[in-house]
């Protein structure tokens, strides 16, 4: 199951299975970074949920049953967000004012903030499916004071869909021969759909912007 065309530290079943008996606190803790912790932007986050659903009902893994994998790694998800909204909301704007770094790069906070500042609170949710902004958006949220009752809501929400859903379409793939054997393309196939929700949005936007052009 090597993924020849990815890096070989962002292949998932490299990180996976080089966890061992870590495999579950590893990987949640993955996900905890990904969604809340700055540096945490480079994590494989969608392919990692797909490859441990499929983990889940192919090898003996895990400890825990798939349900309970789901459970941990949603709330982890969430909890990652809280971190990362909390960490903009005690540092403020000097967060991000920070020179250029090899982890670091003012290009992300910009992006970031404009699909923040473009959809709004939706965009907690639609960022789960979309790499590094997921990462940077929920810091962004506190540096902004976003209502906290909302982004909790939407964090929640969003990690339901993205923790749980990814996992549990892994699972749902993963005895299927065509899957097993075509792992690679399928990994880069959840991360192409990963963007679909942002292309869908940016349809939309268009369209608007033709009708009001027009009217």
């Amino acid at each position: 199951m090597n993924l020849a065309l990815l890096p070989e530290w962002l292949d998932p079943v490299n990180i996976l299975t080089g966890l061992g008996p870590f495999l579950l606190p590893g990987l949640a803790l993955i996900i905890f970074a990904e969604c809340g912790l700055l540096i945490g932007f480079f994590l494989p986050g969608d392919s990692l949920l797909f490859t441990a659903g499929l983990f889940a009902v192919t090898t003996t893994a895990f400890p825990v049953p798939l349900w309970a994998v789901c459970v941990i790694l949603t709330v982890c998800a969430f909890l990652g967000n809280v971190v990362g909204y909390l960490i903009g909301e005690k540092a403020g704007p000097a967060l991000f004012n920070k020179p250029d770094s090899r982890f670091f790069k003012q290009e992300h906070v910009e992006k970031t903030h404009a699909f923040f500042e473009k959809y709004g609170a939706r965009a907690i949710v639609l960022a789960r499916f979309v790499p590094i902004v997921r990462t940077f958006i929920t810091a962004i949220a506190g540096v902004g004071r976003m209502d906290k009752r909302t982004f909790f809501l939407y964090s929640g929400i969003g990690a339901v869909l993205w923790a749980t859903g990814l996992t549990l379409l892994g699972a749902a793939l993963g005895n299927i021969p065509f899957v097993k054997e075509n792992l690679e393309l399928m990994i880069l196939g959840i991360v192409a759909l990963s963007v679909l929700p942002i292309v869908f949005e940016v349809l939309k936007a268009r369209r608007e912007k033709k009708k009001l052009a027009q009217g």
